[in-house]
């Protein structure tokens, strides 16, 4: 996995690209990253519309937002369709759902010669990522949790713990090579509570951001994956404090790996 050159999105909203208004609605909102989803929102009968109108859409654009386009699996019929619309789209990622293996995931940046979010959905998946996310063309690892749970035969319902390993592997893997680590989404779309205390344990965990669902989800996303009003104080006053080398700040110890942190932060900010 080659660096990313941008900020990592703190909100990645999927929607089906076969439907004008939500795209319209996108463009209203303030997600990171909207993508338009080509794979299990659009039946079956709508897959070579959707295609169309994904392409029409990122060519008009999503403001500052940056946009990506989810394509149908590799043993999909729609898949090599797929991949040339969106390599002749000006789409800045392609999202890969279901990736299993490197090599899948090498040959689809290749293909539409855009950087690949490779969706992490199934044990598989899961055991490769590492691998996965060192492809070049990778820049961030998604977290399929609904998928994951199907896989290992997890109630709808039950909470994150059986997944836990699992988005702990995502985020190492994502790490160890330098790219973004997305985590999945959240179901209940009235339940705010529940989507903000998601959010902050995938912060916790290390994930960059989330995938979302609906469009009432982004604003509590970017909050909680953006930082408080005292992470940005205190690390501006770092910031202003830091010489060389460990020292004391605040009644903690702090050096190069503090520094870096903080800047991190501001840079959020910016």
């Amino acid at each position: 996995m080659s660096a990313p050159r941008r900020l990592s999105p703190r909100s990645l909203l999927f929607l089906p690209a076969s439907n004008p208004r939500a795209v319209a609605k996108a463009r209203m909102l303030k997600a990171d990253c909207v993508v338009l989803d080509l794979e299990d929102a659009v039946p079956r009968s709508d897959k070579a519309a959707a295609r169309a109108a994904a392409v029409a859409a990122v060519a008009e654009g999503f403001g500052p937002r940056l946009t990506a386009i989810r394509i149908n699996g590799v043993a999909d019929g729609e898949h090599t369709d797929d991949l040339e619309a969106v390599a002749a789209s000006v789409a800045d990622y392609v999202v890969l759902p279901k990736v299993e293996n490197a090599s899948d995931a090498a040959v689809v940046g290749s293909a539409c010669r855009r950087p690949v979010l490779a969706m992490i959905e199934t044990p598989p998946g899961v055991l490769a990522a590492a691998e996965i996310a060192e492809v070049a063309a990778v820049h961030g690892l998604i977290a399929g949790v609904n998928d994951l749970r199907a896989s290992l035969g997890i109630p709808a319902g039950a909470d994150r713990a059986g997944v836990a390993l699992a988005l702990q592997t995502v985020v190492l893997a994502a790490r160890a090579s330098g790219g973004w680590a997305i985590d999945g989404v959240f179901n209940l779309l009235d339940d705010t509570d529940g989507l903000v205390a998601e959010c902050r344990a995938g912060r916790d965990m290390g994930f960059d951001g989330k995938s979302l669902i609906h469009p009432g989800q982004v604003d509590a996303c970017n909050r909680a994956f953006g930082p408080s009003d005292a992470e940005v104080e205190d690390a501006r006053a770092l910031l202003a404090a830091a010489t060389d080398g460990a020292e004391r700040f605040r009644g903690r110890m702090i050096e190069a790996m503090h520094v870096a942190q903080a800047q991190a932060v501001v840079a959020r900010v910016r």
